[in-house]
């Protein structure tokens, strides 16, 4: 549901965010509980998701070499009551048209296109790779941003160069990749593995390349307890791999290739998949939940 904020006009809205323009520089990013898969925004909201997410971006954003889009802090006196703990006050960006995929280990669709191809996205890679398996370096694979309810599109290294120049795709590739080692860092420090995740980027008045949207968070990233870890299996994750594999399980009766949309989440999978967002936070940035939300409510 969109929240009713009488205060600022509606912007834009995402799969899982709605976007307000406060004044011509900045915007409120609010997170709601809403959770996507395969393309549609499931009618089962997660609960706490959106404080989840936003508490994840802030923690990142703040422990990050890199310039972000934050505007002003949690409790920033322009969020309104009812989506304190949940939104975010923004600069405006120029935003660019690639999602910046960074992946460390290989699953989901890059496994499927190496498996295909030896490659993904055009990055070559060693043969006898498996589903989990650890790549020798962190590679750069960019997908196109897709309309909402349309797939984005895994696309090459040179598709970037042609569309935004040669120069500023080596500084994406180059940030990203970065971006990731720093955030990998960070997680293995707390037992956790960063398999992979996606960034946003946009560019500032001075054409800066900035750090936007949401970042590292259990909807953007895949992340593995790494005392499970064990390659050639797909790993428990923290992430909402938990929804997908409920849905595409013989218990949901859904046919993902089916024009319908996807059942009513039960209740089990509702909690299991908040906890488990909860506890990725929680590990990862060594703080309380309920601190935060503590903290963005002024007590």
């Amino acid at each position: 549901m969109r929240p009713d904020l009488s205060e600022y006009t509606h912007f834009s809205a995402g799969k899982v965010r709605e976007i307000y323009e406060i004044d011509d520089a900045t915007l409120l990013m609010v997170a709601t509980d809403r959770i996507s898969a395969y393309d549609h925004v499931l009618d089962t909201d997660i609960p706490d998701k959106g404080r989840v997410l936003t508490a994840m971006s802030d923690f990142f954003f703040d422990a990050l070499d890199f310039p972000n889009h934050l505007a002003g802090p949690a409790d920033d006196e322009r969020i309104p009551e009812k989506v304190v703990g949940r939104a975010m006050v923004c600069h405006k960006l120029e935003m660019l048209p690639f999602e910046c995929v960074v992946r460390g280990y290989l699953t989901g669709s890059g496994l499927k296109e190496y498996r295909e191809n030896g490659a993904v996205c055009g990055v070559g890679l060693p043969e006898g790779l498996t589903e989990a398996s650890k790549l020798p370096e962190p590679i750069f694979t960019p997908a196109t941003k897709a309309e909402l309810g349309d797939h984005d599109e895994n696309v090459s290294f040179a598709r970037v160069v042609a569309d935004l120049g040669e120069e500023r795709a080596e500084e994406l590739k180059a940030a990203s990749i970065a971006i990731y080692s720093q955030a990998a860092e960070i997680a293995a420090q707390h037992g956790i593995i960063l398999a992979d995740t996606k960034f946003e980027f946009g560019l500032d008045a001075a054409g800066n390349l900035v750090l936007g949207d949401e970042v590292l968070t259990p909807d953007s990233s895949r992340y593995w307890p790494a005392d499970s870890y064990e390659e050639g299996k797909v790993q428990p994750s923290f992430d909402k791999q938990y929804v997908r594999n409920w849905l595409t399980g013989p218990k949901s009766g859904w046919d993902i290739d089916s024009r319908t949309p996807p059942p009513e989440l039960p209740g089990s999978v509702i909690e299991a998949t908040r906890e488990r967002y909860i506890e990725a936070y929680e590990r990862i940035s060594g703080r309380r939940f309920a601190d935060w939300i503590g903290a963005c409510a002024g007590y």
